[in-house]
């Protein structure tokens, strides 16, 4: 199991992030800055909604914090690591400008991703799911709006521990997952994405989208979910020797890897 620090950082095959929304005003780029500083890896995905052009068109808003995780991915890139981009449904107008940067990056609306083990993962943002996983209109709207105070909520509650150098912790996704609609929604969503991976032939599928961060085996299938950097703050990360594991902020020590229990006993 890799050990993270900055003296030292960890060697990964592989790194894999999404919902990052850099330029939405909640990302918690600080915290994923010093993350990346604790890892190296021969390979980044970036998994989707890595800059949230949504937002922007909204209401530009642009940190050093989310300036510096740029440039620690590009320095990343320089100093040889495969950089792969696939767009999300946040940041799918910025893919032609992400062409533009071919030798930077790689950009591709999926990616088949083959670990050490020879296992065959399909690796997609997950908005192509959203059509069968829709809920009732006037459900989704009062959804939408629990979910944005949640959000300002975690933001500040984390600013504050942040402060005081305490650990993340992630109330917003601990909130969702006490809501029984949100629950279902979500397995809902995995259960459409693990259906879709085994009908094309894949071991298993990586995706991001719904800020869920999971990795569980379902029968002969692996459902891996990077998580975000907004509420759970969480990566994937595949070992020298293919093990997949999944990362989350929060722990005493800020830096642990730890493979994550089912959703319905997440909930409990």
């Amino acid at each position: 199991m890799a050990s993270f620090n900055r003296s030292r950082p960890a060697r990964v095959r592989t790194l894999f992030l999404s919902d990052i929304h850099l330029g939405f005003k909640r990302s918690r780029a600080a915290e994923l800055a010093d993350f990346l500083l604790t890892i190296d890896a021969d390979t980044i995905v970036l998994v989707g909604d890595i800059i949230d052009a949504l937002s922007l068109s909204q209401r530009f808003f642009w940190s050093a914090q989310h300036s510096r995780v740029v440039q620690i991915l590009l320095a990343k890139r320089r100093a040889g690591a495969r950089l792969l981009y696939i767009p999300g449904n946040h940041d799918a107008a910025l893919a032609p400008f992400a062409a533009l940067l071919q030798g930077q990056l790689e950009v591709q609306r999926e990616w088949v991703h083959c670990t050490v083990r020879g296992e065959r993962f399909l690796v997609l943002h997950g908005d192509q799911f959203d059509g069968a996983t829709r809920m009732a209109g006037w459900l989704h709207r009062v959804g939408e709006a629990v979910y944005d105070l949640t959000i300002v909520l975690n933001d500040y509650l984390n600013d504050l521990r942040r402060m005081s150098s305490k650990s993340y912790w992630p109330l917003a996704a601990r909130l969702k997952l006490a809501v029984q609609t949100s629950v279902r929604y979500i397995e809902q969503f995995e259960d459409t994405a693990l259906a879709h991976a085994a009908a094309r032939g894949f071991d298993g599928i990586i995706c991001g989208h719904i800020h869920r961060p999971n990795l569980r085996r379902v029968g002969d299938l692996v459902y891996c979910n990077t998580g975000d950097w907004v509420e759970s703050c969480s990566a994937l990360i595949e070992e020298a020797d293919g093990e997949l594991r999944l990362w989350r902020l929060g722990n005493a020590a800020g830096m642990s890897l730890q493979l994550e229990p089912p959703l319905l006993a997440d909930a409990a």
